[in-house]
């Protein structure tokens, strides 16, 4: 109980260790997990009128406390927020009581708020086609444009998570047939994993590779030596970061006009077009490294809703009423 004495930080450590080297959560994962519990602390400082200098012990948060927090999420956080952060509370919780540090989670009974159907969003077949056309923009660099280009084709023709396409290195994609193949490593949970990439998407990256390295010009004392081995990169010679990947999106879009939609949504547009070839669910699942197939099965939802609002709007009697 020595930990418990000493107030929060030292669980707080333990919780971060616990999250990074058995739980093997992202790093975005573990932020959003700690600022939760601070969120917590915070509440039941303030209801036990404890300012910040004064130590907060586990025994504080009871499940009165806990519920009151939960309690005030409501209206300023989203069904599914709210699941988050209590299940960085259950986490907590019930890591003490495995380290004995606590007699019982007072979390253990509490439950999150119902979420409602949620559907991902995907671009159609020709939308998708129209948006990885190369667009000619004249603000860009002949470079930038074709890191763009092969970004896309990555992000849709592999159905990698953005971070995961920000993350890859120059060794990490090996030529395969007419293709390619893409080692995903430490992905979500951090786990690695072999996905292939069709030919266009291999032909864009071997036109962007050549001048890929006049981004590195002039530019090697700022780059560090993991920088120097990303495949995609910044045009200051950088790997390029989850939120300007988006922005080059976001500019796409825009000279293509196709609706705007986020990274993930590419994603999803792999997903649900290669169920609507007639993928099996299991396959897709190892393709985008799902750890359950409950979370895959998404998809066969969103390729019978496409189904049927094409249905509607094409059959000449789709609409037809019965009597």
């Amino acid at each position: 109980m020595a930990l418990a004495s000493q107030g929060m930080e030292p669980l707080l450590e333990l919780f971060r260790q616990h999250l990074g080297s058995e739980k093997r959560a992202s790093a975005h994962t573990l932020r959003a997990y700690l600022n939760d519990l601070e969120e917590l602390f915070a509440h039941a400082r303030a209801l036990q009128g404890k300012d910040a200098a004064q130590a907060l012990a586990p025994a504080d948060l009871s499940t009165p406390v806990c519920r009151s927090y939960l309690a005030s999420l409501h209206g300023r956080n989203d069904p599914a927020t709210v699941g988050r952060k209590l299940s960085a509370m259950k986490t907590f919780f019930r890591l003490l009581v495995r380290r004995k540090l606590l007699v019982g989670s007072p979390v253990a009974g509490l439950r999150g708020p119902k979420r409602r159907p949620h559907l991902p969003a995907f671009l159609g077949k020709d939308e998708a086609s129209r948006l990885l056309e190369p667009a000619s923009d004249d603000a860009v660099q002949a470079t930038e444009s074709a890191r763009d280009q092969a970004l896309l084709e990555v992000l849709y023709g592999a159905g990698l998570r953005i971070s995961e396409a920000c993350h890859l290195n120059l060794g990490d994609v090996v030529p395969d047939g007419a293709g390619a193949r893409i080692t995903v490593r430490q992905g979500k949970g951090r786990k690695d994993r072999i996905v292939p990439l069709g030919s266009k998407g291999w032909d864009a990256i071997q036109a962007y590779l050549p001048l890929r390295a006049s981004l590195l010009a002039g530019r090697a004392a700022e780059a560090s030596p993991a920088d120097s081995q990303a495949l995609f990169l910044s045009r200051r010679g950088r790997r390029l970061c989850d939120r300007e990947a988006r922005r080059k999106l976001d500019r796409r879009e825009l000279l293509t006009s196709v609706r705007r939609v986020s990274p993930h949504a590419l994603r999803h547009s792999f997903a649900t077009h290669l169920l609507g070839e007639g993928a099996d669910l299991r396959s897709i699942q190892e393709l985008l490294g799902h750890a359950s197939l409950r979370t895959t099965q998404r998809y066969a939802q969103v390729d019978i809703d496409h189904l049927m609002a094409v249905y509607d709007r094409s059959h000449p009697r789709a609409l037809l009423k019965t009597r």
